[in-house]
């Protein structure tokens, strides 16, 4: 495609926080299909499967052509979205028995990660936006995916090494704590909601390891396993506590304009769904399909929303570009 096409101008506009919109909507894709509406759930697959090649694109076009933008974006927390987006990706790749996909989607966040990791949490200082919750988030999706390829091949090494990113990714949760502003709850215009989702996806991950571990192959002692239930349950009740917070602030101060940035509020409400149904199931919590269920409804609605807002402020910027 031409340079000076409005497509490829747009595109190459949007900044690296755009990665959230593949997250928000694979991980609506990985609820839908929690909650048996297979059809759908590859419907909005294959939506979020074209904005990734999208953005992926872009990605390597600005690598080659403008290194120093690119650079100074992999500096940002923004830049991990990529890293997340891809696991998200390879999870529901996996779920449908893609393994080899999901393997190379691993392969392809594994590279990526520790470099951005360093350059982000090296730039991290308080105050800071939602965004900096980014780096747990990152490193969760790595556990979630590679405990998800664990059990499906069961691979102990694989296994064990998710496990070790389940607790590094909480590690970074909290350096992720102390440098985030407070204010945002109120004033942010969307990416605040992933200090919630950062925990619901942590969940995820304890969830998808728990899972692993009752694959048949003997990965945790009994101190072990209960010590990971223990944490992936607290991890949800607290990442359910956030939610309630942020809806709350929703509510009392409403920021309804559109932003790139609510993108990042429509993955935490998918993934705290997505949580909520995998840790119901893998800790045998009675009763957790239904609010789960209706979670996951209110993060389509959410989705369809800013999906509305996105595609407007889209066709606004490619006629003004034309």
């Amino acid at each position: 495609m031409p340079d000076s096409s409005p497509f490829r101008v747009w595109l190459a506009q949007r900044p690296p926080a755009a990665g959230a919109a593949v997250m928000a909507t694979g991980i609506v894709s990985v609820g839908l299909h929690l909650t048996d509406h297979e059809t759908l759930s590859r419907v909005v697959l294959a939506i979020a499967c074209a904005a990734w090649l999208a953005l992926a694109s872009d990605f390597v076009v600005r690598l080659l052509r403008e290194p120093s933008r690119w650079i100074a974006e992999a500096g940002t927390p923004g830049a991990l979205t990529g890293v997340a987006a891809t696991t998200v990706l390879g999870t529901r790749f996996s779920a449908l028995g893609w393994q080899p996909l999901a393997e190379a989607l691993l392969a392809l966040a594994v590279v990526l990660w520790p470099g951005l990791l360093v350059l982000v949490v090296r730039r991290c200082r308080r105050p800071m936006p939602g965004a900096v919750f980014l780096s747990c988030v990152a490193t969760e999706g790595l556990a979630v995916l590679g405990a998800t390829l664990a059990r499906s091949q069961d691979t102990a090494w694989l296994a064990h090494t998710a496990l070790v990113l389940f607790w590094l990714g909480l590690a970074l949760y909290v350096f992720a704590l102390t440098c985030f502003e407070p204010r945002e709850v109120i004033e942010g215009h969307g990416d605040h909601w992933i200090a919630g989702g950062a925990l619901a996806i942590a969940a995820l991950a304890g969830a998808k390891l728990i899972d692993a571990g009752n694959a048949g192959t003997y990965l945790w002692n009994n101190d072990d396993s209960a010590a990971l239930h223990t944490v992936t349950i607290l991890l949800l009740v607290l990442d359910l506590c956030w939610y309630a917070v942020l809806l709350a602030a929703e509510l009392a101060w409403p920021r309804l304009g559109y932003d790139v940035r609510r993108w990042a509020t429509v993955f935490p409400m998918g993934m705290t769904a997505a949580a909520l149904l995998s840790v119901g199931v893998a800790a045998g919590i009675p009763g957790s399909r239904s609010p789960g269920e209706a979670l996951l409804w209110v993060a389509v609605v959410a989705w369809l929303a800013v999906a509305a807002g996105a595609l407007a402020d889209a066709r606004a910027e490619l006629r003004a570009a034309r």
